[in-house]
């Protein structure tokens, strides 16, 4: 066919006008086209990441993880949603960072754009300020509170939320603790600015941690049939959460 024989550069153009379910659909034309758009570092994903991301997030370290193009505008895709955190917090400019703001009495949370019923997935996340008394990760359904009076265990307080506070290394589920995580003795504490990988796996309904690329244990099993979504929950005034979604977890 004629489309299978336009040159890398005419391509390019054409490609950089369309949005991304219509590329979708390009790469199902034809084997050509398919090899083209797989290419995560060719200058159609380089356009769509510099027009949708912020330019502070292409020139930060934030993105570190995530080396190509489509990898980027994936991650802002599964990013924080600003639509769905408490009113205290908002997204900053970067747009993978949420903030809370100086909230007397309140737990704050937010929740990530996209939930997950099937596959497998990771993402990083890190605190970028003091934990306070309680800093809880994991993830939710969407009928899991973002807000809530006092300072307490947000994200694990009811059946649809499970949370690992970093503070006390304590799993929470249901409003109760599940345990020490992780199985170590004298297990170290998080430290501000530590990269941890969150492991979802919907096949095996499991969620995992892993930090300074080791594996932790499964932290829950048994999760439900529903979309799970990345979600934080914070306590500490000015503090912030970042989140960069990486795809499919590599094993071993």
């Amino acid at each position: 066919m004629a489309a299978a024989r336009l040159p890398p550069s005419i391509l390019e153009v054409l490609f950089s006008f369309l949005d991304i379910d219509d590329l979708r659909n390009c790469a199902l034309v034809c084997k050509y086209w398919y090899r083209f758009l797989n290419d995560e570092n060719n200058d159609v994903w380089r356009f769509h990441c510099i027009r949708k991301l912020a330019e502070v997030a292409l020139k930060s370290n934030i993105l570190s993880n995530v080396p190509t193009y489509k990898a980027k505008l994936r991650a802002f895709f599964h990013a924080w949603n600003p639509l769905d955190c408490s009113r205290n917090m908002y997204i900053k400019d970067n747009g993978f960072t949420i903030h809370r703001n100086p909230v007397a009495q309140s737990t704050d949370g937010s929740r990530g754009k996209i939930g997950f019923k099937n596959g497998r997935h990771c993402w990083e996340i890190w605190w970028e300020g003091p934990l306070g008394t309680v800093a809880v990760i994991g993830i939710a359904t969407k009928k899991a509170p973002m807000q809530c009076h006092g300072y307490v265990a947000l994200l694990g307080s009811d059946d649809q939320s499970w949370g690992w506070n970093l503070v006390d290394n304590h799993l929470l589920h249901n409003g109760d603790s599940q345990g020490n995580y992780p199985l170590l003795n004298n297990a170290p504490k998080y430290q501000v600015g530590e990269r941890i990988r969150v492991i979802l796996d919907c096949e095996d309904n499991t969620l995992a941690f892993e930090k300074n690329y080791e594996f932790l244990g499964v932290a829950f099993r048994g999760l439900p049939d529903t979309h799970l979504y990345p979600a934080v929950s914070a306590v500490y005034g000015n503090t912030e959460v970042s989140m960069v979604y990486l795809g499919q977890p590599l094993d071993g």
